[in-house]
């Protein structure tokens, strides 16, 4: 199958679109400094375009200028999504070895970033020891470690701060005990998948999804193994979230499958809620799912594990039933984040079926891409345009700017 529209020409059409910033609302002067939401993520095109040769070092630093018009935050809230590490990522995507642009800014954001990962750090520790359940903006990519995780790696991988994300990370896999629910995995949130107290969540829930749940964390676990970076316990780590995944697959006609999440009910009775696979997307289905098992598969050298993660994307990929729930081109849930996420397991895979995949996913991304008056990078017009430009000239981001998704 060939794509119907060409993506490269659909490209120009978004960078055009996207030429000039909005300022943020004069309520909200830091909503620039948001990955998911501002000029942060939007810029991201633009660099990536400026990189290439496909747009201007013009462009893209008027949409840097807009996301660092205000004091940059470097609070404890902040993380890769918002803030002082949202703009080091930004960045840090901007920079060369040809130029002195940006370097001198970078270094000083970078600075505040490491002083913000030793606080996070100190924080999570001090609330495993008070024997107090997580939260989604401790660990999560978003807002938490894993996230900032992911900036240090390709930024700093050997210091200091690294070290302890990472020693971190592999404590929150270890099991926990709670006297009033028992026995629970180590990243068991004491709220629901929407941050709030629920009835139908009593006691919390474990969350399966690459932007919140344990694959965002084994993403990072396995991308830092991949590169020698390792703690006391990282192999061990990886190996109980893996078994993790292999106890709550779930086998259907169209291949395997994982919940979003799990309640206390589907802990205890073993049998999660859900009877079949939700919506693929990065965020939370199967492509994000089976992108960190692949990861994990390949840091671990275990290629009878690889071929079943590639198998489980492969029949999603290809399944009618679940390609129907996609209904938009947005790069958190919809097929910019499919395609990105498939395009990078394709490039490790050990067989070709996941190439073979990819045609028909840049032809369904091309045919769903549609201007609208959202220019983000997640639910926008910035990240669809970013994995049109993947789909277009079949090679990897001269930015990296999907670091931030933790599938590179």
């Amino acid at each position: 199958m060939t794509t119907t529209i060409n993506p490269a020409a659909t490209v120009d059409a978004f960078g055009a679109h996207l030429a000039a910033p909005v300022p943020p609302p004069a309520s909200q002067p830091w909503a620039a400094q948001s990955l998911a939401a501002g000029a942060v993520g939007t810029a991201l095109l633009h660099i990536e375009r400026a990189r290439t040769g496909r747009g201007t070092w013009q462009q893209a630093h008027t949409w840097i200028k807009s996301a660092v018009a205000t004091d940059v935050s470097a609070a404890d809230a902040s993380g890769l999504y918002l803030g002082a590490p949202a703009v080091a990522f930004m960045l840090c995507c901007a920079v060369t070895t040809d130029s002195v642009r940006y370097h001198g800014a970078l270094a000083t954001v970078d600075r505040h970033v490491t002083a913000l990962t030793h606080r996070r750090v100190d924080a999570a520790q001090a609330r495993m020891n008070d024997g107090r359940r997580a939260a989604f903006r401790e660990y999560d990519i978003f807002h938490g470690l894993a996230g900032i995780g992911a900036y240090l790696l390709r930024r700093s991988p050997t210091g200091h701060a690294m070290e302890r994300v990472l020693t971190y990370l592999v404590a929150l896999t270890r099991p926990v005990y709670d006297q009033g629910l028992g026995e629970l995995p180590g990243w068991w949130v004491g709220h629901d998948p929407h941050l709030t107290q629920s009835p139908s969540f009593p006691g919390g829930h474990a969350n399966f999804g690459a932007a919140h749940g344990i694959t965002g964390v084994l993403s990072l676990l396995a991308r830092a193994l991949r590169r020698g970076v390792t703690v006391d316990g990282h192999e061990a780590a990886i190996d109980l979230i893996l078994r993790w995944l292999d106890t709550w697959r779930q086998d259907g006609p169209a291949g395997p499958w994982w919940p979003e999440h799990l309640r206390l009910v589907d802990l205890r009775t073993g049998v999660p809620t859900r009877t079949g696979p939700a919506r693929p997307s990065w965020c939370y289905g199967t492509p994000g799912i089976a992108r960190a098992g692949q990861l994990a598969a390949i840091a671990r050298r275990d290629t009878a594990r690889q071929r079943l993660y590639e198998g489980a994307l492969s029949r999603c990929l290809t399944d009618p039933g679940q390609l129907a729930k996609v209904t938009d081109a947005s790069l958190c849930h919809g097929w910019a984040g499919v395609y990105q996420t498939a395009w990078r397991a394709a490039q490790d895979a050990a067989t070709p079926v996941l190439h073979a995949a990819l045609p028909g996913l840049a032809d369904a991304l091309s045919r769903h891409a549609r201007l609208s008056d959202v220019s983000s990078l997640l639910q926008g017009d910035a990240g669809t345009a970013l994995a049109l430009i993947t789909a277009a000239y079949d090679a990897a981001p001269a930015s990296g700017w999907d670091v931030c998704l933790l599938i590179d």
